[in-house]
């Protein structure tokens, strides 16, 4: 009798899968006519085809365990005098398009569907129409199906809004709050931010001490355990990041008012309190429940200036913050801390959302001020309150390995220090690269590199902060998990038992939902990059080569980072063919060598909004 295994199925961009399963030393392939019904990321359980020598092994699936899914983004077409259509699904990994019966719904429409029956392989299965987003190519549609697919919420129930407006009827109680409102108190927040998670106080003692206040919007005074609202930020565990929008976790009327610390208002806080000398140094501290009333709401620019200028309101706080985040910031380096700044992307837009120009977002001082002082808190917090913790665990080591033959391919040698890679090299690289060509793409395959991070009841560490032990704590308005460790903080302060173990399950789900809010997150940002190049088609751009394969080269645009491919079947000048160890395409007759890293020249053909992918031609 044939085996039968179980396992994840994977699909590929080609339409056969792959099996990755604990009972098998490979991973099983199955062709595209025997995946029976399943799609990526199902549970299956796999018979095995008797095994070819030399060949890999191959299987059919009989049975799908579990559904990783049901819903589907896409594009509905029907025929003309027809009444039922289709679901052209956007997942490239979903190999077939879903029926739809009776409908009214026009060709060209965005929808979300759901799988209601799929019996028979060779029959499409048949979906009902969930949610009709929006005509296709529109921006505002295109954004939300990204996020759709992910599966994801945008629109929040009618009872959580109803909630959420009983709540804001809540008076705030200060009578056993530690009172700040008379210290001097602010926030420091992007232009646009609607939303104030944190404020910094500052206290001038006796003998160079100050007293330092990281204030955190107190949400779970307003958000109960197992309330609806509490159920609705639990199921979308963070705020989305879209480049035109923010879906928040939390109604706004939650998320940008009540438990937003909003200059000139009295607003619930949880706060770390620390005694500090300008060196760094902590003589004392102290958290708790607080109230608090910001007197400045600075943008970063804003407190930069401030700091630049050397005067201006509350100069004297933000100098000495800046003093004790510079030490902080030198003891994180000194400690192993790798230094990778995100390089964000800022897009101008039109009133239709349309992008006018794409630049890189300026990284001030300011925002490493800001940054030490919530990873300080973050620290000291779950070192007193240890129960729920924010893991980074080392990257493989045949993933260091992929990324070692990567830089080597761009000119670039790190060392490897034992079983791990060196942070101190790895932020020399970074010092490397600073301002050329490549700082993007190396910064990027880096971050891909890194281990994710992820929420776990078990200490194992926090790799890029060279931490024994680190937490979230200081942005409940648009993380979970945060608000977690606020309810575990006040339990734990008034001598209550919390138990680990009640966090095990919450802690797995909303680790898996980041993953999918950081790819809705970075599908807008390449969906705008697209839809920007696609008004230059015809233009010639730098592009940097980012990767090479035997089907063509793969390159990123210098300027708006957009990312794109030149076809080997549109490199005509020559018979291409790949040099896996140097990273390089080269003609068999000229010897013309493409390789990573390699500065070209190019013109942009055209391209996809579904793929979000650019194709180019060589300037030969």
């Amino acid at each position: 009798m044939a085996k039968k295994v179980k396992g994840k199925l994977s699909i590929t961009s080609l339409g056969f899968g792959y099996l990755r399963s604990e009972e098998t030393e490979e991973d099983v392939k199955i062709e595209s006519s025997l995946l029976n019904t399943a799609h990526h990321n199902d549970e299956v359980e796999v018979v095995l085809l008797p095994k070819k020598k030399g060949e890999k092994q191959t299987g059919e699936i009989v049975r799908v365990l579990k559904r990783a899914k049901n819903r589907f983004v896409g594009t509905i077409e029907k025929k003309k005098g027809k009444s039922f259509g289709f679901l052209l699904p956007d997942d490239p990994k979903m190999h077939v398009d879903i029926f739809l019966p009776k409908n009214n719904i026009k060709s060209g429409t965005k929808a979300l569907v759901e799988i209601i029956s799929w019996g028979d392989a060779k029959k499409n299965p048949e979906g009902r129409l969930i949610k009709v987003i929006g005509k296709k190519g529109d921006s505002d549609a295109e954004l939300h199906s990204i996020v759709l697919e992910k599966g994801l919420a945008i629109d929040f129930p009618k009872k959580v809004r109803e909630d959420s407006q009983e709540v804001k009827k809540k008076v705030l109680n200060s009578k056993n709050r530690r009172d700040f409102r008379g210290t001097p108190t602010f926030t420091i927040d992007p232009d646009d931010a609607k939303d104030f998670d944190d404020a910094l106080s500052v206290k001038k003692l006796e003998d160079g001490v100050y007293e330092i206040g990281v204030h955190i919007a107190d949400v779970s005074y307003y958000v109960s355990e197992k309330s609806k609202l509490d159920e609705e930020a639990r199921k979308r565990a963070f705020s989305i990041y879209l480049v035109d929008r923010t879906i928040p976790m939390l109604p706004e009327v939650l998320s940008n008012d009540v438990c937003s610390l909003n200059p000139d208002k009295d607003r619930a806080t949880l706060s770390a309190v620390f005694k500090m000398c300008e060196d760094g140094s902590i003589t004392d501290s102290w958290f708790g429940e607080t109230v608090i009333c910001s007197q400045k709401r600075f943008t970063y620019k804003k407190a930069q200036n401030v700091l630049d200028s050397g005067k201006g309101e509350f100069y004297d706080e933000l100098s000495i913050l800046a003093k004790i985040a510079k030490r902080l910031k030198k003891e994180r380096i000194d400690s192993g801390a790798l230094l990778i700044e995100d390089d964000e992307l800022l897009f101008e837009l039109d009133h239709d959302g349309r992008p006018l120009a794409v630049h890189r977002k300026e990284h001030l001082f300011t925002h490493s001020l800001i940054e030490e002082f919530m990873i300080f808190a973050n620290r000291r917090v779950s070192e007193k309150f240890n129960t729920l913790y924010r893991v980074h665990e080392p990257p493989d080591r045949a993933v260091i390995n992929e990324l070692m033959a990567f830089l080597m391919g761009l000119g670039y040698k790190i060392e490897i220090k034992g079983k791990e890679i060196s942070s101190s090299e790895m932020n020399k690289l970074f010092e490397r690269i600073k301002g050329k060509d490549e700082e993007f793409l190396v910064k990027k395959t880096v971050l891909r590199s890194m281990s994710k991070a992820a929420y776990s009841t078990k200490n194992k560490k926090h790799f890029g902060l060279a931490v024994s032990e680190y937490m979230h704590f200081t942005s409940p308005i648009r993380r979970y998990a945060d608000l977690l460790m606020h309810r575990i903080v006040k339990k734990k302060i008034k001598g209550e038992k919390v138990s680990a173990q009640d966090y095990d399950k919450v802690a797995a789900e909303i680790s898996l939902k980041e993953l999918d809010v950081l790819d809705a997150e970075r599908g807008s940002v390449a969906y705008k990059q697209v839809e920007y190049m696609l008004e230059k088609v015809g233009k010639v751009f730098d592009v940097i080569v980012s990767g090479v394969t035997s089907s063509g080269i793969f390159v990123q645009e210098l300027e708006t980072k957009a990312e794109g491919m030149i076809s080997v079947r549109d490199m005509d000048d020559d018979y291409y063919i790949l040099d896996e160890e140097n990273y390089a395409l080269i003609g068999t007759r000229k010897r013309k060598r493409y390789a990573l890293g390699n500065k070209i020249k190019v013109k942009l053909a055209g391209g996809s909004i579904e793929r979000r992918q650019l194709d180019f031609i060589l300037i030969k």
